[in-house]
């Protein structure tokens, strides 16, 4: 199959898209939430024929499953996108010089967006519509895993655009086989920038592959550490909603350090855990202490390779550790750089490990859970960056943004 003509039509309609209005803008977004909950029978009618395709066990089920209620927060998202201000047009610096040189510097879109996923057919419109607010062309390469959910979601999209009257390649959606995948990696000239959302094995795949330069937005194996003064209660609800509110998700609790002078409170912290079905694999001190009170069929014996991972389940790694620095020093060498948690009453402490933990996002007494665009006040997300060139953290419209200098003269020439 010749891709260079998905390519060629989605660069150019890039083009199409400096001439539109926000208020046309913002009324596509509209509409297409109106139209996503309209058609929500069908879409879950695709979303099916995926899931037959999946063990209901894999941890990427959650990821593909749909239902109404995830229909409509995908419209609401829609619609908080809708309501946000362009980040296009910015002006971040305006000076004239000596020679009387006007010299602006002015935001503008990334220009042709792609984005490569596994299971997550919510991507398909989220990321439509960030770039087209932002004034950016989506390309995207959804998995086989939810060809039909994705064809789906992109068929309504395009109807509205129809109706609208704009050019359809501003959301193109490529086949779902493997060949186009690496057609994408190779669209240098076409596509300006490559995010890829799944998988630690996707993501190192697309890096160490792509001529195209790369956004990452990586794995999360998420700590929380539960110090020497945090509170008991609190410590029971962050880390309860932290690990169980959805398990299949980044921001989803991988790893509990507690304080050692704590330990009498361990068995109170994680009871909660036990009523959700969690599985802890705990060090050799919280092993024994656990043992009297934990489901014996959720408890098991930690072993190396079960810290510095990222679970995406109902599965809980635990650790003692002696204070705050042998905290740091864990998580220094086993996060994936994504979202970190402290639960402390101690301000010197908590001051510490904010300042101190390398992470995008980092947490005093709450819930990693927020790690999140729509969450942050973005109106969605196009991935959550844990690097630290252009975007970190959850990338929302300006994150999909660059910036080019405007100059205005009169005749000037340079000696």
């Amino acid at each position: 199959m010749d891709y260079k003509q998905y390519f060629e039509k989605a660069r150019q309609a890039s083009r199409s898209l400096v001439s539109l209005g926000k208020e046309t803008t913002d009324a596509v977004l509209t509409d297409l939430a109106e139209a996503l909950v309209a058609n929500t029978e069908l879409i879950l009618a695709e979303n099916v024929k995926d899931l037959a395709k999946m063990p209901i066990e894999d941890p990427k089920y959650d990821r593909l499953k749909l239902s109404a209620a995830r229909i409509a927060d995908i419209a609401n998202d829609l619609k908080n996108v809708a309501g946000l201000s362009s980040p296009l047009g910015k002006i971040f610096s305006d000076k004239t010089l000596e020679n009387q040189l006007h010299i602006q510097k002015v935001s503008v879109p990334l220009g042709v967006v792609g984005v490569i996923y596994e299971a997550r057919p919510n991507v398909t419109a989220d990321v439509f519509s960030l770039c087209f607010k932002t004034g950016n062309v989506a390309v995207l390469k959804g998995g086989s895993d939810a060809e039909f959910s994705n064809l789906t979601i992109a068929k309504v999209i395009h109807e509205v655009l129809d109706k609208h009257k704009i050019n359809r390649n501003v959301l193109t959606l490529l086949p779902a086989e493997r060949a186009a995948t690496q057609a994408l990696l190779n669209a240098r000239g076409f596509v300006d920038v490559l995010i890829p959302r799944g998988s630690q094995s996707l993501i190192n795949y697309v890096r160490e592959n792509s001529k195209i330069p790369v956004i990452e937005t990586g794995a999360g194996i998420v700590h929380t550490y539960f110090d020497e003064t945090g509170d008991l209660e609190k410590g029971k609800a962050i880390i309860f909603n932290a690990k169980t509110r959805r398990v299949s998700v980044c921001n989803s609790l991988d790893c509990v350090l507690i304080n050692q002078n704590r330990l009498n409170d361990l068995a109170a912290l994680l009871s909660p855990l036990a009523d959700g079905d969690v599985e802890l694999f705990a060090d050799e001190k919280s092993f024994e202490l656990l043992k009297a009170s934990y489901p014996e069929q959720l408890l098991n014996q930690a072993k190396p390779e079960h810290f510095g991972t990222e679970f995406l389940s109902l599965k809980l790694a635990v650790k003692v550790v002696a204070d705050l620095a042998e905290a740091l020093n864990h998580i220094a060498d086993y996060s994936s750089k994504h979202s970190e948690a402290i639960i402390s009453e101690d301000a010197a402490n908590i001051a510490q490990f904010l300042n101190e933990v390398d992470a995008a996002a980092v947490y005093a007494n709450a819930s990693t859970g927020f790690t999140d665009g729509a969450q942050f006040g973005l109106g969605a997300e196009i991935g959550i960056s844990t690097q630290k060139l252009h975007a970190r953290g959850p990338m929302g419209l300006e994150e999909l943004t660059s910036y080019k200098w405007v100059v205005r003269g009169d005749g000037q020439v340079r000696g």
